[in-house]
């Protein structure tokens, strides 16, 4: 009986956590289990979550992408290896990625190195182009493009 109040309690809790926000199956099944719902339950749960849709990998993948992109200004690697990380299928993961505007794209990334050629100190252009590289390569942009614009400017 408490494992049956236990269920209806957590796929509440879960349809209303869903219903604020996007959310990714794996992300709610972590949920479930420090909840305490034992991983049969939360397999049903998720079922449910997605046959309601609820959760739906492909909205959350884009409305991801969308948010580290436009917010947090990652590149495409980044975005892609945090959405792996989530578990979601590499299909989905491509085509959030395939959404992203091509000119808006290059347009972030000679914007982030303008910002870093003017506030990051070097002794001379190799340091400088180097450091830029490497500031660029960790925000998860792609190196051919970095070295592309970067040989560009200079």
């Amino acid at each position: 009986m408490a494992e049956n109040i236990l269920y209806k309690t957590a796929l509440s809790k879960a349809m209303h956590l869903c219903s604020s926000r996007e959310w990714c199956k794996s992300d709610i099944r972590q949920k479930l289990i420090s909840w305490g719902v034992g991983p049969d339950e939360a397999e049903k749960i998720l079922e449910i979550l997605i046959w309601d849709k609820y959760i739906d990998e492909m909205r959350y993948a884009a409305a991801f992408t969308g948010d580290k992109f436009r917010y947090y200004k990652w590149g495409k690697i980044k975005i892609g290896s945090a959405l792996r990380l989530k578990k979601i299928p590499s299909g989905i993961i491509s085509h959030a990625l395939q959404s992203i505007d091509g000119n808006e794209y290059i347009e972030l990334l000679k914007s982030i190195i303008e910002k870093q050629r003017k506030s990051v100190k070097a002794k001379n252009q190799y340091d400088l182009n180097g450091k830029i590289l490497r500031h660029c390569l960790s925000k998860g942009f792609e190196s051919e493009l970095i070295y592309e614009i970067l040989n560009l400017e200079d």
